[in-house]
C-alpha cells in the first residue's frame, strides 16, 4: 500500500494519535468516513441521472413520432 511497510503505518498512526488525542480521533475518523461515503454517492449520482434523462428523452422522442 503506497510502498509503506507495517512499521511506517504504525508510526504514522502513533503520530496521529499523539497529535489529535484519543478523544478527538473517533470524531475525525467518523468525519472521514462520512466524507468518503458522500464522495462515492456523488460519483454514482451522475450515472443515475444520465440514465433517467435518457429514459425521458426516449419517451419524448417516441411521443413526438406518433
Amino acid at each position: 500500500m503506497f510502498g509503506l511497510g507495517t512499521g511506517e503505518i504504525m508510526f504514522v498512526a502513533l503520530v496521529i494519535l499523539v497529535l489529535f488525542g484519543s478523544k478527538k480521533l473517533p470524531e475525525l475518523l467518523g468525519g472521514l468516513g462520512t466524507g468518503i461515503r458522500n464522495f462515492k454517492k456523488n460519483l454514482q449520482e451522475p450515472e443515475q441521472n444520465n440514465e433517467k434523462q435518457k429514459k425521458i428523452d426516449d419517451k419524448d422522442h417516441s411521443d413526438s413520432a406518433q
